[in-house]
């Protein structure tokens, strides 16, 4: 049996053994009805998939994102989110290729903040700190894609001192006058976390653009 194949076979066994049809539809009211829910929570989620990836056979990277978008294609929302946790358990098989041949595909379908930053963190800060991948980040900053936006200035979470603060804040300039919530949040994320080791640049960013959404500005001075 192929790794998606076997992959697909035990988790789609496992999850719903877990099911609780209370937290189902709690969860299904908190995401705004985008998605069916199994009911299981996230620490036993992440539990399950852990004893079940360990005994996988050691995939390729493009075996990985085939099974991410396999289990994209599945109603419950749970197997979205063991889409990226096998992302970002097998994350060092990933190849530099894999955001824009397969990232781009699961952040821009079935699309809500919880897949996407989750993408952000299973996959797109690793692999754009692993590999130079400045280019794809600006073209996603460019899209008409308001979740492609929000990856791209949301990037660098959790780079710390090896954040490339020119390049974030490049990306977020594209749009200060944006009015969409989910964009305006990631750019006052993203100068929050610059603010933590370069607060000078976050409130110089802030004088010149007094425009941008409150949203932003009361993330970006958290800390300062």
């Amino acid at each position: 049996m192929s790794f998606q194949s076997i992959a697909l076979t035990q988790i789609q066994s496992t999850l719903p053994r877990y099911r609780n049809a209370v937290r189902a539809s709690g969860a299904r009211a908190y995401m705004k009805e985008i998605a069916p829910f199994i009911g299981i929570a996230a620490p036993q989620r992440r539990q399950a998939l852990r004893e079940i990836f360990q005994y996988l056979p050691d995939p390729t990277s493009d075996e990985i994102g085939s099974t991410a978008r396999a289990l994209w294609k599945l109603s419950e929302r749970e197997y979205q989110y063991a889409a990226y946790d096998l992302i970002q358990y097998f994350a060092d098989f990933t190849e530099k290729d894999f955001l824009h041949a397969h990232c781009e595909y699961l952040i821009t379908h079935k699309s809500w903040w919880d897949t996407v930053d989750g993408l952000g963190t299973a996959a797109v800060s690793p692999l754009t700190h692993r590999y130079p991948l400045k280019p794809l980040m600006l073209r996603w900053n460019k899209s008409s894609n308001i979740w492609l936006v929000r990856a791209s200035i949301g990037h660098q979470r959790g780079a710390n001192r090896d954040y490339d603060v020119d390049l974030t804040l490049r990306l977020c300039q594209q749009h200060v006058d944006s009015k969409e919530f989910f964009i305006v949040k990631a750019i006052g994320w993203a100068l929050r976390d610059i603010s933590k080791f370069d607060a000078q640049s976050v409130k110089s960013f802030l004088r010149k653009n007094p425009n941008l959404g409150s949203v932003a500005v009361r993330e970006a001075e958290r800390y300062l």
